[in-house]
């Protein structure tokens, strides 16, 4: 604690002897070394149980020098949480740093680029929005449950730009994760291999793959995955379907959303996304809706409000985040 503490009580300090634009982080003398963070501030309420806490607390160094470029960031993930049941509260500290993405990038040129390190894995839409403050509902959709959200490994990118944009890119990881208590999955092997499209408004993209878990029994999980987003200044839909399976047996037969947004102003934004999934693994088939608000006074400062509405009713919640990329 006391070392994350010392890393902000230097930023302000550099913050007070430079020009600061609140979401662009800030550079260190003329190094190619920027560095910036984020908060999130969560409510939950469901049922009778209500949750207050510090979701996610981050520095971040990046920069870039020449054809290389690298991230860093590290992270409390529930730094503070007090959960009220009934009239009994519990309060609780989690301390623990926790390496969220550290990584370098070699660009060979326009087409070619290597990453190395521990980065989001390189799947679907909604896994490369890690940031609360960018995403535009607090929750994440089950999809996430389809595959690590973080790969410790490489990833290799081909990209080819004419009037639209083709990229296909393969991820490998044949070693221990650099964090393996933050992830969805604990796993030692991950081969996957994406192709995604690009053309003026309109995107596809296609993802499959294999992982080896190191703590359950169905180790060798297999997921495949379609996203699909149409964006306009005033409208975005956006759409993720796809199932896991492992060699004994199918582990999510089935998980997809489609979400649309209105964009009243750059400032209000109005969310509908319908989910539905079944979850071997968890014993657990749901069909839900997620009506949501988010305002932007900024656009590095997010205020998102939304309520789900489940066929399981005790799952029914009502959720609202304070989030801010500084």
């Amino acid at each position: 604690m006391r070392r994350f503490l010392g890393i902000f009580i230097i930023f302000f300090a550099l913050h007070a002897h430079a020009e600061y634009e609140l979401g662009n982080g800030i550079q260190v003398g003329s190094l190619p070394l920027y560095l910036g963070g984020y908060f999130s501030l969560n409510y939950e309420n469901r049922a009778d149980v209500k949750k207050y806490s510090i979701d996610d607390l981050s520095m971040l160094g990046y920069g870039t020098y020449e054809k290389f470029s690298y991230m860093a960031e590290f992270e409390f993930h529930d730094l503070y949480s007090e959960t009220s049941v009934g009239d009994i509260s519990t309060i609780k500290r989690d301390t623990q740093l926790h390496t969220e993405r550290v990584y370098f990038d070699y660009s060979y040129n326009e087409n070619y680029t290597l990453r190395v390190g521990r980065y989001n894995s390189s799947i679907g839409i909604w896994n490369l929005l890690p940031i609360n403050v960018l995403r535009q509902t607090t929750s994440n959709p089950k999809t996430q449950n389809l595959f690590p959200n973080f790969t410790t490994g490489a990833d290799l990118t081909y990209a080819s730009f004419d009037d639209n944009e083709l990229k296909i890119n393969l991820m490998l990881e044949n070693n221990k994760d650099i964090d393996p208590t933050y992830d969805n999955y604990n796993i030692d092997k991950l081969y996957g291999l994406g192709v995604s499209y690009e053309k003026d408004e309109y995107s596809l993209k296609v993802n499959t793959g294999y992982f080896h878990t190191t703590n359950s029994f169905d180790s060798n999980l297999y997921y495949f995955l379609i996203s699909g987003k149409y964006d306009t200044e005033m409208y975005e839909f956006s759409s993720e379907i796809g199932r896991q399976e492992s060699k004994n047996k199918t582990t999510i037969p089935y998980t997809a959303y489609i979400q649309g947004l209105y964009r009243f102003t750059p400032k209000h934004t109005a969310i509908l996304r319908l989910e539905t999934y079944d979850d071997k693994l968890k014993d657990k088939t749901d069909s839900f809706s997620v009506i949501g608000y988010s305002y932007r006074p900024s656009y590095p400062i997010a205020l998102k409000s939304e309520y789900q509405f489940h066929t399981l009713n005790k799952d029914n919640q009502f959720l609202f985040s304070i989030s801010v990329l500084f």
